[in-house]
């Protein structure tokens, strides 16, 4: 059965946080996986990571790793400074995945979160060859350290060079390694793909890594996204990977405005119901698989 997990931005309102807090919490509600964002990871010390890969350990809890690139180091820019600085910053974050013990990295690791196309330009084909061409690069280090690369499929209101799982596997034929996969997400497939089980489909073996939520980012089970169709379809495809949830519910901090949570999603927002919510959700999705 797949391992079930939750990112721990459903409980923050701001992108850094105590991630050994939250390795116990979701021990705790019976979670298999802790998601956790990767930018300041690269500014602990060697120290704290090794504290945080034994308690991760101890826990039993294992490790995945998501980020969206920032502007500056956009690995599809036309500036060849700025790809620089951003296959520089990739190999750095799988420098510090692979300290942890880590084996998945996702996100929007292949290009800027979030990232329209400048103005008077209506062609992304060069935008995808310079971040496939800097990612041919990066991968290489991926490879080295045994972590799977997965590139997120999102909506057309957060990117534009990765939105519909086709475009996702072309992207992952092109850059030609084994260490290269698919992140898809329920919530941006219910936006951009016509059948999410399709879609899934179209993923085949390419997908490594699966966000799953709501089409209004609640945690799964409380909405009408359509969880056997996803289930039967990853099923079908024989998917052994991780499955997990990235709800975001909460106004306010950095987190709500990135995430553009412009009011709050839950009728109570105190931690106790989060954390009610979240073990009822991952129960649901247990009982699909």
């Amino acid at each position: 059965m797949n391992k079930v997990g939750i990112y721990f931005a459903y409980w923050t309102k701001d992108w850094k946080a105590d991630y050994l807090y939250f390795l116990n919490k979701v021990k705790v509600l019976g979670f298999d996986v802790l998601e956790v964002a990767t930018g300041h990871l690269l500014d602990m010390t060697k120290t704290e990571l090794d504290i945080l890969k034994k308690a991760s350990e101890v826990e039993g809890i294992e490790l995945t790793y998501c980020t969206g690139f920032p502007e500056d180091k956009d690995m599809a820019s036309e500036d060849p400074a700025i790809r620089r600085c951003g296959i520089e910053y990739a190999k750095k974050t799988l420098e510090v995945i692979y300290c942890l013990g880590g084996k998945i990295f996702g996100g929007i690791n292949y290009s800027a979160w979030p990232g329209i196309l400048n103005k008077g330009i209506s062609d992304k084909r060069p935008y995808l060859e310079r971040s496939i061409n800097s990612m041919k690069e990066v991968i290489k280090t991926a490879e080295g350290y045994g972590i799977t690369y997965c590139v997120e499929v999102v909506n057309r209101f957060e990117q534009f060079l990765i939105n519909t799982a086709a475009e996702g596997v072309a992207y992952v034929k092109e850059v030609g390694s084994p260490n290269i996969k698919l992140l898809l997400d329920t919530f941006h497939m219910n936006i951009e793909e016509d059948f999410i089980g399709e879609a899934i489909a179209t993923a085949g073996d390419m997908l490594g890594h699966l966000h799953i939520g709501e089409c209004n980012r609640k945690p799964p089970g409380r909405g009408h996204m359509p969880w056997d169709e996803i289930m039967q379809a990853i099923k079908n495809i024989g998917y052994r990977g991780s499955i997990v949830m990235e709800p975001f519910i909460r106004m306010g901090g950095e987190v709500g405005r990135d995430i553009k949570v412009w009011r709050n999603l839950s009728d109570d927002e105190t931690e106790e119901k989060l954390d009610a919510d979240a073990k009822a959700a991952l129960e649901f999705i247990r009982s699909k698989l």
